[in-house]
């Protein structure tokens, strides 16, 4: 076995030698690292820890927390306040920005984080995971608002989320390919498993919830149709589906093996432009997908280019292996043409 490189080491050498990223950085991301591997153990503990069920309260979008959701959250922000990296932090479980306390240091970054994706599947013991951006605060601000926060996906300085299954996987980006490290229990520290993770261009595997089928898009049902379709239809091949219904679940599967997952606008709530948060997990996963080779769209444009125009903005979310996201999008633009 060859000689094994932690995360920090990979950081340095990215920060030494390739000059990929500050010292802050660096920083920033063995914290989050750090809180993730804290937050592994209250996920490993289920029942034991008494974190299983409701917290019996509501997030900023209305729906009900779990226990672990609110755990979550409070972990990720304590580890990150007092580092004297961060200027400010936003969570899909909280309403408004949370501002690195005054008798910190403050430092010259934003994050962003999904504490806790996949929360209807912490219960039933199935993959959950946390999500986060890194955002370079805008320069010539005093102090920080929200509107510091409502960047264009395609500025990240660095996305990365945290698979919670049979192994504890960190995926990280910054800005030059995407690395795996599996979490090493009795050392406790994060171990390179992974370097240049690539997704295939082309897949014969798809994920997307079809109990929704009916409420979807043409362009969506007419791709699915041609899947489904088989050797026989129009692709010429046999498609298998996929559905976790956790993302980072779906996503990681994708990065290791090829895929496309999409979670579409639909006309359940025509209003919507889709379910999923663009700067919570669209834009940092759509980051991470784009540098293992592959595509992420809303169906019409890249989701990275996206101008947000709120904090907890939603967006249709179609990403995967790069020739099949970029035939569902064609779909789209035919039907809006």
């Amino acid at each position: 076995m060859g000689k094994r490189v932690s995360l920090t080491q990979y950081l340095v050498e990215q920060q030494r030698m390739h000059g990929h990223i500050p010292g802050q950085l660096r920083l920033l991301i063995e914290v989050v690292a750090r809180a993730c591997k804290r937050i592994a153990i209250s996920v490993n503990k289920g029942a034991l820890g008494d974190v299983l069920g409701s917290a019996g309260t509501e997030n900023v979008q209305g729906e009900v927390q779990k226990k672990l959701d609110v755990i979550c959250n409070e972990v990720l922000i304590e580890a990150n306040e007092w580092g004297g990296h961060l200027a400010a932090m936003a969570s899909e479980e909280m309403d408004g920005i949370y501002l690195v306390p005054n008798r910190f240091p403050q430092g010259e970054y934003l994050l962003l984080f999904d504490p806790l994706d996949g929360s209807s599947n912490i219960d039933v013991n199935v993959s959950i995971g946390t999500i986060f951006s890194v955002l370079k605060k805008p320069e010539g601000h005093t102090g920080v608002s929200e509107g510091d926060f409502l960047q264009p996906g395609h500025q990240q300085a660095a996305a990365g989320y945290c698979i919670y299954g049979p192994q504890t996987t960190l995926v990280l980006t910054v800005g030059d390919g995407v690395a795996m490290f599996t979490l090493d229990r009795e050392q406790g520290s994060w171990v390179l498993t992974q370097d240049g993770v690539k997704i295939p261009e082309d897949t014969k595997e798809f994920a997307i919830n079809m109990s929704n089928m009916r409420h979807w898009a043409p362009p969506v049902k007419r791709y699915i149709d041609e899947c489904l379709a088989g050797k026989e239809g129009p692709r010429g091949k046999d498609f298998n589906m996929r559905w976790v219904a956790s993302m980072v679940a779906d996503v990681h599967r994708i990065l290791t093996r090829g895929g496309i997952f999409m979670y579409p606008w639909d006309k359940r709530e025509p209003e919507k432009p889709g379910k999923l948060r663009l700067m919570y997990e669209a834009n940092p996963m759509g980051f991470i997908v784009e540098q293992a080779g592959g595509a992420a769209t809303n169906g019409l444009q890249r989701v990275l280019d996206l101008q947000p125009g709120k904090l907890h903005e939603r967006v249709s979310v179609i990403l995967g292996s790069k020739n099949e996201v970029e035939r569902v999008t064609s779909y789209h633009v035919d039907a809006a043409g």
